[in-house]
């Protein structure tokens, strides 16, 4: 299990278009991948999860992986969250 913190920067939060980059870019790993936030845990790869969150500009996540490519999916993840979801 692999697991790092992330910052959500995008001014609408963790919201419709940018959770659907998140989720896309999270459904490209084998990894079970989690987000975590005020002790609630989530599937990455549902939108519905995802957006039931309630992620705010400023709020801090973790995103938690387990499988054959964990690492390589939480930091892609991590990566995609601080470049503001640029495509």
């Amino acid at each position: 299990m692999y697991e790092k913190n992330a910052t959500i920067m995008k001014q609408v939060g963790l919201h419709a278009r940018p959770a659907t980059f998140l989720i896309q870019k999270a459904n490209e790993f084998k990894s079970s991948i989690w987000i975590e936030k005020d002790e609630r845990r989530v599937n990455a790869k549902s939108l519905l999860g995802v957006l039931s969150l309630g992620v705010a500009q400023g709020a801090t996540i973790k995103i938690v992986a387990e499988g054959s490519d964990e690492v390589e999916a939480v930091d892609t993840l991590c990566e995609l969250i601080e470049s503001d979801f640029a495509e």
